[in-house]
């Protein structure tokens, strides 16, 4: 019996339309684990990208998925949005494993991140220098695209670039 897997093979159309929902997204859902329990835990981020393309956070060290990626780096993020229109589970949505790296403050990268995210993300300046921000860095592992009914595919972290 032929396996039912309703994934398709990755192409360039998927290629295509998993970079455009990244480089789309200003905000995402972030997934972490919680120290102590494990349990799952999902908030909402700002998010862009640096330089490089990967995508990238401002967050506060008081905040719990702050705690929770210092913890244990493995995170998913959600980007992909529901159209005005229609069932929104058929909509295109990108779910990525990704690694979590802090950025630190005094680093050579810290500068030239500022000024990427301020350029996207301006009413940040009323935060962005309080000293329990930091930029964290998500590099992808991998990912799930849902690209619409019927168009699942998977994808590698060659596939995002």
């Amino acid at each position: 019996m032929e396996d039912p897997s309703p994934i398709r093979p990755t192409d360039d159309e998927a290629r295509a339309l998993a970079r455009s929902l990244i480089h789309a997204a200003r905000f995402a859902a972030l997934a972490v684990l919680t120290p102590g329990t494990g349990a799952p835990a999902v908030t909402r981020i700002a998010l862009g990208l640096d330089a490089a393309g990967l995508p990238l956070t401002l967050i506060s060290s008081l905040s719990a998925h702050t705690r929770a990626l210092h913890a244990d780096p493995r995170a998913g993020i959600l980007v992909g949005e529901p159209g005005p229109k229609g069932d929104p589970l058929t909509h295109p949505r990108l779910s990525l494993d990704t690694t979590a790296s802090f950025v630190d403050r005094a680093g050579p990268d810290h500068a030239a991140l500022r000024t990427l995210w301020l350029a996207s993300h301006p009413k940040a300046r009323l935060y962005i220098d309080f000293a329990d921000f930091c930029f964290v860095r998500f590099t992808p592992l991998g990912a799930a695209l849902n690209g619409g009914f019927g168009k699942a595919f998977l994808l590698t972290p060659q596939d995002l670039r």
